[in-house]
């Protein structure tokens, strides 16, 4: 694999003003950013020209690859405060296992709740991670995992349940199949189990990020079977999609103050990414969007992957850039080609001035006199 370059890290790591892409990967490799702490730590995965997939961490300017559990291909999916990072990885007999990483102990396989593979995809500040896993060849279930054990959280009377996100208080989100095989939000707690969520009149719906505050999003079908992003706050449903005039939108993060992210899908146009924040709905441009928008992060960054070349990129960018007026290198030689330019033009300008308006006045002085 082609050695990273630093620029492209620091770039990403330090949150520039302006959207930033990659981890610095090689022309022929392609990376998404899955999560960003609030020390820096980036992580997410890197994959090579051959296509494997390397979960990465990048830490104070460093690129870290996790390595597997005996396969080929491993990636991560987040972080929390503490440095501990979640994902999948491929054992010696070519299953996916949920793992945890950290710097003391390495990788460390989570196990499964009675089958072959599973994968973390969310852990909080203390810990705890939240995923899915085999039941058997034919089922997986979303579980949460408290540093001991797995513990199998069902479904409503379906196949097949998977989690999403979980909060500080352990709360868990994700989508359970029902006795009609349609799959539905939920809310599980400690207290009282899975929840169903309300939908927007549809058959499905998937609930995909939850703050602190235990506010969920993510994305329901309508009546008429479209995709509209949603916000369940415990007292009511709020439609997000509505207040986009087109496509099927899904909602895929949320942070500690309520700030919603997620993407707008519309035929075969780019996805956009939007976001909802204090009532109002405000929709990126092509420029600023992401391709895929995972997150947002308590700070404010949004993160993601970019498309370009034809391949993925690492995105993290702030949801409210900050403007940079000052001149850059490139602005500067820009005026001082102009200029001459301009200057020639000006005098060109003042000269036939003076021809058309002075010269005239004057002869005619000449004749008067």
């Amino acid at each position: 694999m082609k050695a990273f370059a630093a620029i492209g890290l620091t770039l990403l790591l330090h949150g520039a003003a302006q959207a930033q892409t990659g981890f610095g990967e090689g022309r022929n490799e392609e990376s998404i950013a899955a999560d960003v702490n609030i020390a820096g730590d980036v992580v997410g995965e890197v994959r090579d020209s051959d296509g494997i997939r390397h979960a990465i961490l990048a830490r104070q300017g460093k690129l870290i690859k996790l390595g597997t559990l005996g396969g080929s291909d491993s990636y991560a999916t987040a972080v929390n405060h503490a440095g501990v990072v979640i994902g999948g990885a491929l054992n010696g007999s070519g299953a996916w296992r949920a793992f945890t990483y950290d710097e003391e102990n390495g990788m460390r396989d989570l196990g499964t709740v009675g089958g072959r593979s599973s994968l973390a995809i969310a852990i909080n500040r203390d810990g705890a991670v939240a995923g899915y896993a085999d039941v058997d060849s034919r089922t997986f279930h979303a579980f949460v995992h408290d540093g001991k054990e797995m513990k199998d959280l069902g479904t409503f009377g379906g196949k097949n349940s998977y989690a999403t996100a979980l909060n500080a208080q352990g709360q868990v989100v994700g989508a359970a199949q029902n006795a009609n095989g349609f799959r539905r939000a939920f809310l599980y707690t400690p207290e009282q189990g899975m929840k169903e969520l309300p939908t927007l009149g549809g058959r499905v719906s998937a609930a995909m990020a939850i703050n602190d505050k235990g506010v969920v999003v993510g994305a329901s079908e309508t009546a008429d079977r479209k995709w509209h992003a949603v916000l369940w706050d415990g007292d009511r449903v709020v439609d997000l999609g509505a207040m986009i005039a087109k496509g099927n939108s899904y909602a895929t993060g949320i942070n500690r103050e309520g700030t919603v992210v997620g993407t707008i899908r519309s035929g075969d146009n780019a996805p956009l990414t939007f976001v909802y924040e204090n009532g109002a709905m405000r929709i990126l441009p092509n420029r600023n969007s992401h391709y895929l928008t995972t997150k947002i992060t308590d700070d404010g960054q949004i993160i993601g992957a970019a498309y370009t070349g034809h391949k993925y990129q690492a995105f993290a960018k702030p949801v409210h850039p900050v403007e940079d007026n000052s001149w850059k290198i490139v602005d500067w030689l820009t005026f001082f080609t102009i200029l001459p330019i301009a200057l020639w033009a000006i005098n060109h300008v003042w000269r036939d001035y003076k021809a058309g308006l002075l010269g005239p006045r004057r002869q005619q002085v000449l004749w008067n006199s």
